[in-house]
């Protein structure tokens, strides 16, 4: 059954045969003579679509459009007419009927009217699901998913808001560390204190300790006055480090003595100030690899490293990408003033092939990027950019004999390579490692098949 179709007419009689002809297609039909007895059916949600003659003796074309969808919104209405007339069109057109067709009847174009109005039902419904889903708290503060792995970051986020204990958070960029940092903090009994962020990647090594710690006035040449550190201005709250893996080796036992002493002294002071904010650190990088090879200090690490959270990867939670494009949608429709609603079925299957190496900051831009884009209601694959529209899997699954299902041996090597390198996050000498190849064996076969792979670094979470 392709759905159901009521049909409005004075007399079945007057269809002809379109009922017969499009029942032996697939489709259900109900039949009413009136607007009274096709409404009570229209309200039970019986019918997917209305079919209705404008030429009905109670009820005329404009109000069967008005009354069915003040019966059941958005349920689509398409009118039959036994003349040609522009005006009798243009009338439909205001009504806002979904399409408009005139005796004797092409019924393989009404059936394509169908299709297209009965796909539109289930985009609406689908888009209905998922703001029904975010308005009922398909998420945690501002994060957005209904995954398992996102339901188990839920319940230690939910445990880790209660306490007051220092806190890692650790996942590829672009997962959206500062996010949880921010639902941690908005959980927890510091909430209506600062939030105070400092990328330690950004700020050059001769001024991270300032900016973190404060300093006296004339500490350095242009100290002219006196700064509070970032430390201090998070009083009450919480102070988050992104990028602490970042952080200058000739900083990392001041910040330590910080922690164990819960006081900071500004460059170029002589008296130590007391602060009182609860520490979240995040990275890319794996702290306990860092720690061993001497480029983190593993005393620091520890200190730092009190609760571990881990974000899982958006390849790993395939799940939630719906859910959090349409999340995007909405708002860039909003913000760019575009009638956007949804993706077609067609781009919502590339979003979901996609392996997204960058994660949710990449769906995000790509998202925009199609609402900016289209020109319809609906975003198409077209909207799409070029290398989520031409993707291709890295895996490769050989399941026929006929060589129209078999690949080159090229292309199973390109691929793997890439996969290799999706595993280690783009580290070659450890992707060189496991393909056993030299690294300018690999160097060499990267620039051969022409491959884009990740940058970033490992999945292994720090333990």
């Amino acid at each position: 059954m392709r759905g159901t179709i009521l049909f409005i007419s004075n007399a079945v009689a007057d269809l002809g045969g379109l009922p017969s002809e499009l029942e032996s297609r697939g489709f259900g039909s109900l039949f009413a003579d009136s607007m009274a007895k096709a409404l009570p059916l229209v309200e039970d949600g019986a019918a997917d679509v209305v079919l209705a003659l404008v030429d009905l003796k109670d009820c005329s074309a404009a109000d069967v459009c008005s009354q069915v969808q003040e019966t059941r919104a958005r349920t689509p209405v398409i009118l039959l007419s036994a003349t040609d007339s522009s005006e009798q069109m243009l009338g439909a057109l205001r009504a806002r009927a979904f399409d408009f067709f005139c005796f004797p009847l092409d019924v393989d174009a009404v059936e394509l009217a169908l299709h297209r109005a009965l796909r539109q039902q289930e985009l609406r419904e689908e888009v209905s699901r998922v703001r029904t889903a975010l308005a009922e708290g398909a998420g945690f503060e501002e994060l957005i998913g209904v995954s398992q792995p996102m339901h188990e970051l839920y319940d230690l986020l939910t445990r880790a808001a209660t306490t007051t204990s220092s806190v890692v958070i650790t996942g590829e960029s672009g997962t959206g560390k500062e996010l949880i940092a921010r639902a941690l903090h908005q959980r927890s009994r510091r909430a209506t204190g600062p939030f105070v962020a400092l990328n330690c990647s950004a700020i050059p090594e001769s001024l991270v300790e300032s900016e973190l710690f404060g300093h006296a006035r004339g500490a350095y040449t242009d100290a002219k006055v006196a700064r509070v550190g970032l430390f201090v201005q998070a009083n009450g709250g919480t102070i988050f480090l992104d990028e602490i893996g970042d952080l200058p080796l000739s900083v990392q036992p001041k910040l330590l003595r910080a922690l164990q002493e819960r006081t900071v002294r500004p460059v170029g002071g002589n008296q130590e100030i007391a602060f009182d904010a609860r520490v979240i650190s995040a990275t890319n990088e794996n702290l306990e690899l860092a720690a061993s090879e001497k480029r983190f200090r593993e005393d620091l690490f520890y200190r730092l490293n009190v609760i571990h959270l881990h974000v899982p990867p958006l390849r790993d939670r395939t799940s939630d990408i719906l859910l959090i494009a349409q999340h995007y949608l909405e708002h860039y429709a909003i913000f760019l003033e575009k009638p956007v609603e949804s993706f077609s079925k067609a781009c919502s299957d590339r979003l979901l092939a996609y392996p997204w190496p960058g994660n949710v900051r990449e769906l995000q831009n790509c998202v925009e990027r199609a609402v900016a884009l289209t020109r319809d209601s609906e975003i198409q694959v077209q909207d799409l950019p070029e290398k989520i529209r031409t993707h291709k899997r890295s895996h490769i699954l050989v399941v026929g004999d006929h060589p129209s299902d078999l690949v080159t041996m090229n292309e199973v090597e390109s691929r793997y390579i890439v996969r290799v390198m999706q595993a280690v996050g783009g580290n070659k000498r450890e992707a060189a490692r496991i393909l056993g190849f030299d690294r300018k064996t690999l160097y060499r076969k990267l620039e051969r098949y022409n491959l884009d792979v990740p940058k970033s670094p490992s999945r292994t979470p720090t333990t």
